[in-house]
């Protein structure tokens, strides 16, 4: 049997599917929008770098102050991520296990504050630059 809802005959023979898709174009951030953007890719580092990350990689291209933001965010908290990684790992090894809990806590204290920093800045519309930041991702 023929399923006639899947084609549609449009003059001239031609036939179209049932769905259509349509182009993926997003559209440019407004200026409140790449703002918010922005402070949420700072904000993020509370959690690691994966909410920068995610933020760069979809709205890089919708706002140039979240590509500038959300990549110097990303530089800022992917080495201490991985640190603090580490150090959670080093924590389970009995005897120098609290040594590297206590240094893990203190990295992501720190992330925490700063990125929290930068967000207030970032979310007042001022650039903001982290003092150490490597910047391996240009």
């Amino acid at each position: 049997m023929s399923n006639t809802a899947d084609h549609q005959h449009h003059g001239r023979g031609e036939s179209r599917p049932a769905f259509e898709g349509t182009p993926a174009n997003a559209l440019p951030l407004t200026a409140s929008e790449d703002r918010q953007f922005a402070t949420l890719a700072h904000f993020g580092g509370i959690l690691g770098f994966i909410p920068s990350l995610l933020i760069f990689l979809i709205f890089k291209d919708r706002g140039p102050f979240t590509a500038q933001e959300s990549k110097e965010a990303l530089n800022f908290t992917l080495p201490p991520t991985i640190l603090a990684l580490v150090a959670w790992l080093l924590s389970l090894v009995p005897e120098i296990g609290g040594i590297f809990a206590v240094l893990n806590a203190l990295i992501w204290v720190t992330i925490t504050i700063l990125s929290v920093n930068a967000g207030i800045q970032v979310n007042r519309g001022r650039p903001y630059r982290y003092a150490l930041n490597l910047r391996l991702i240009r």
